[in-house]
């Protein structure tokens, strides 16, 4: 330290406290929300800290500091998450008559309650549905007051609450549900969902899931304004908020956990788990299924419409028995705070 000028000690400062909280972030998803549910909220910001660990690294190197070490290392400790938050090449597989897909969308109640301004919303998600024809298409936030037809499903497993508007989830398929039933926990906002469907000898178990939300605003410039005006207790609710919904995702979490290690299909899990890909919710979900974005994605994988910065809080995950041939987000098809996922997968022979 004693090389470096007055600057670049107080540089370094800032440097050791982003390693800090690089490295809680690193540990945080073997941990419990419950024991840690502030410290969690980190998890959602790692990309963040990867990219300005990167920026203080490159900073070292220009002025050929051996400072640049420590944030070397905690890049290289974070190679392994790089490729839940972008993907440089697709691995997509050319398409066989055996595939099926799987599309996941929160289609935010089509549009009911007038979110956006334009009508043709419900129009437009049934359009787009019917354009990509999802063999099996499972939607969070559904509602039948949108009277938004999808009959050309012939089978379908719906779950809804509510007196005057019934919302809930929905998993729509071409092949027979063979059996259907949610994990509603008392208390604890939204819902999983499953069906088993035949397709052809094979039976699979699909999990529509749409964990507790942590309710923040996708427009960034509302949570500048409130930074600014330092509301201390503006504050407290937002931190609150996360986390109570961290906790109760890890209710979800374990249900869903316990509920699938007494199936013997193969599984498939597809939702929304409002959560990041570093986060233990993710990280208990996931098990050992396979991420179809990681598999077989390309880009960001962005599934929420957040702006200016690329969240991706929806998810198909795959049985090891099934291979995932190609993966797509439309980011394009702005007409609900959520993008459209698919997946093409087939059985491994």
């Amino acid at each position: 330290m004693k090389k470096l000028s007055w600057f670049n000690k107080f540089v370094y400062g800032f440097n050791i406290i982003l390693i800090v909280l690089t490295i809680l972030a690193y540990v945080l998803p073997f941990l419990a929300p419950k024991a840690f549910p502030l410290l969690s909220v980190l998890t959602l910001i790692l990309p963040l800290f990867l990219i300005l660990n990167a920026l203080f690294f490159i900073y070292w190197l220009l002025q050929l500091k051996r400072q640049l070490i420590l944030s070397g290392i905690i890049l290289l400790l974070g190679i392994t998450f790089i490729n839940k938050f972008y993907k440089f090449s697709s691995n997509e597989v050319a398409k066989e008559e055996k595939d099926f897909t799987v599309m996941s969308y929160n289609v935010r109640l089509f549009n009911l309650f007038e979110w956006i301004n334009d009508d043709a919303i419900g129009n437009n998600i049934l359009t787009f549905i019917n354009e990509n024809n999802p063999d099996i298409l499972c939607i969070q936030e559904y509602s039948e007051n949108a009277h938004v037809d999808l009959r050309v499903y012939k089978h379908k497993a719906v779950f809804m609450e509510g007196k005057k508007i019934k919302t809930g989830q929905a998993i729509f398929s071409k092949f027979p549900i063979i059996n259907q039933g949610n994990l509603q926990i008392k208390d604890v906002g939204n819902n999983i969902t499953f069906a088993d469907i035949k397709k052809g000898k094979d039976t699979i178990r699909v999990y529509n899931i749409h964990l507790q939300s942590i309710k923040i605003s996708p427009d960034v410039n509302e949570i500048s304004e409130n930074v600014e005006t330092i509301n201390q207790k503006k504050s407290q609710q937002v931190f609150g908020r996360i986390r109570d919904a961290f906790k109760k995702q890890e209710q979800q979490a374990e249900l869903l956990v316990n509920h699938k290690k007494e199936c013997h299909y193969p599984i498939i899990i597809a939702g929304d788990m409002n959560n990041s890909a570093f986060s233990y919710v993710y990280r208990s979900i996931k098990g050992n299924l396979n991420d179809s974005f990681e598999e077989a994605g390309k880009g960001f994988g962005q599934t929420y419409n957040f702006k200016y910065y690329p969240a991706r809080i929806d998810y198909i995950f795959a049985d090891k028995r099934m291979k995932v041939k190609s993966f797509k987000y439309f980011p394009e098809f702005e007409n609900s705070d959520h993008f459209p996922i698919m997946a093409r997968l087939s059985f491994v022979e």
